[in-house]
């Protein structure tokens, strides 16, 4: 499926769950030193106008086709077809289809990396994210994308949680528009390596700010570990617009293809806990 193909989908859900929307206005005074966890929007759903910061998902998930409209029909984000696709084309060069994949598919909101997963013929899909919002959405929007959706923190799991995720033997991990502004630390990004089998496939994409050498997130200094440490071997490093802003410039992310090479230590996990 292409980037065409995959936006034709987005868009005719839209317009089957939107009608809740009367309205959306981005203040047209943010500039460019509005940071992405500040941007925010005025919103007529339902007949009632409220104010909503974009990474107050609960709020935004809690309005069907809300997060759609906000990002991917006004913003123009195109990750989640973007990353999957560019993922599809790695792993064909190794000789993977996608059909042999059982993914484990961090901070994934109302499942729309999922839905892009799921229409390329991925076998089973297990979703995880911290809030309840995410999984009423994901199971209201897109019912029957995911195999199982748990709501859980990935850096206090309990046994029992654990064990029920290792039982579905997943060999790839997704996380998408996720990483980087406190939703997923560092520690929870881990943990979900370390869910997944060794070998297997490890899909993401991060805002470039976040590799930087300056970064305080924890998220350059640990790639990096990874990477040097033989952890994750990259197969692909892609910059590219993840969306625009709602000051009208782009924002450019990284989406790296990687293999998981080798178990976590359990020293690593010491270094992040």
């Amino acid at each position: 499926m292409n980037n065409l193909e995959s936006q034709f989908i987005w868009h005719k859900r839209l317009n089957e769950i939107d009608h809740h929307i009367q309205d959306i206005r981005i203040p047209k005074h943010l500039d460019g030193e509005t940071d992405q966890d500040q941007e925010w929007c005025e919103v007529v759903a339902n007949n009632k106008k409220q104010r909503i910061r974009f990474h107050d998902y609960d709020e935004v998930f809690g309005i069907p086709g809300l997060y759609e409209k906000i990002f991917y029909d006004t913003l123009e984000c195109c990750s989640p077809s973007y990353v999957v696709n560019l993922f599809e084309d790695v792993a064909s060069e190794w000789g993977d289809e996608l059909w042999n994949f059982k993914v484990l598919d961090v901070g994934a909101g109302n499942g729309m990396v999922g839905d892009e997963l799921r229409h390329r013929g991925v076998r089973k899909i297990v979703g995880v994210d911290i809030i309840k919002e995410a999984k009423q959405a994901a199971l209201r929007d897109r019912p029957g994308v995911y195999d199982d959706y748990r709501v859980t923190d990935l850096t206090k799991l309990s046994q029992e949680e654990e064990a029920t995720l290792r039982k579905h033997q997943l060999n790839c991990l997704t996380t998408v528009a996720a990483l980087g502004y406190g939703d997923i630390p560092p520690l929870a990004f881990l943990k979900a390596l370390d869910l997944i089998s060794t070998p297997a496939w490890v899909v993401f994409n991060i805002k470039e700010d976040f590799l930087h050498e300056s970064d305080q997130s924890g998220f350059s200094r640990l790639i990096r570990k990874l990477i040097q440490q033989d952890y994750i071997q990259p197969q692909c490093y892609r910059r590219y617009r993840h969306r625009m802003s709602t000051a009208g410039e782009p924002l450019f992310y990284i989406a790296m293809i990687t293999k998981k090479c080798k178990p976590i230590a359990p020293a690593l996990f010491a270094e992040y806990a």
